[in-house]
């Protein structure tokens, strides 16, 4: 059976982080995210976090959808309120992706490799994902208002659906045992999240952001890519600029900077 979730517990555990107080579980629900989007549009308090046991309407980067079985995984969203411009607000995904890389180590000890914006990797295939959706005033300079981080994490998992199978795999998986408590991920990578927050919230730690993110990443430098964008093209990529957008020197000798993610590798 799938571990259950102690929210007595894991507030607990919270204490003294900015999640600890408002820590909601679902048993199933169409999107964590559309369902805190709607609630932070409503004055929801920093800090809220919204778990399912099941998601019927997962979703990811540009509106793809999420395997979310009940369960198996762990399904939430946080509803934060940094201190950044809208122009930075990449950085939101980059800092969650480097807390849920720790959190898993810490817990699993298995090592992950970040996919650039938001792919959690293991063994060449997708653990986990991250799904960043903001509201702020018009304008690039303007604050964020709020920002709700989608997170889903494959735990339980021990088959997905066919167009999944060679994509796809889940912490039981790769450590062939079902041992990994959904709780103790779930405090690891909310503690995390806490503090990579608090990091980027001080502007002097955004270079060490960049180069953590850079060193946890298989995919950030010397990774022949193909990058749907801009009419399509093939490169190598060659770092990320200073808000966290990814360089490509792509095969036509210009260098260019991917905007929107669905970078994927080319063998060789």
């Amino acid at each position: 059976m799938p571990s259950q979730l102690n929210l007595a517990a894991i507030r607990s555990a919270l204490i003294g982080t900015r999640f600890a107080a408002h820590l909601h579980l679902f048993a199933s629900v169409s999107s964590t995210n559309s369902l805190l989007l709607a609630s932070a549009a409503e004055g929801a308090p920093e800090g809220t976090v919204f778990l399912a046991d099941e998601q019927t309407a997962g979703r990811g980067r540009s509106d793809h959808s999420w395997h979310s079985a009940s369960g198996e995984g762990l399904y939430l969203s946080a509803l934060v309120k940094p201190s950044l411009p809208l122009r930075d607000a990449l950085l939101l995904s980059l800092a969650t992706g480097l807390a849920a890389a720790h959190a898993i180590e810490e817990v699993t000890n298995l090592k992950i490799d970040l996919r650039w914006p938001n792919d959690l990797m293991l063994a060449g295939k997708k653990l986990g994902g991250i799904l960043v959706e903001t509201a702020s005033e018009t304008g690039a300079d303007a604050p964020l208002r709020y920002a709700v981080i989608g997170i889903g994490i494959n735990v339980h998992q021990r088959a997905f659906p066919p167009e999944l199978t060679a994509l796809a795999t889940s912490l039981d998986l790769e450590t062939d045992t079902r041992a990994t408590s959904r709780e103790a991920l779930l405090i690891a990578l909310l503690r995390a999240l806490d503090l990579e927050l608090t990091h980027l919230e001080n502007r002097s730690d955004q270079n060490a952001l960049l180069a953590r993110f850079a060193e946890r990443s298989s995919w950030v430098r010397g990774k022949r890519v193909h990058v749907p964008e801009q009419g399509s093209y093939t490169g190598t990529t060659a770092g990320l600029d200073s808000r966290g957008f990814l360089l490509v020197d792509a095969d036509d000798g210009s260098q260019r900077t991917v905007l929107s993610g669905g970078v994927r590798g080319l063998a060789g």
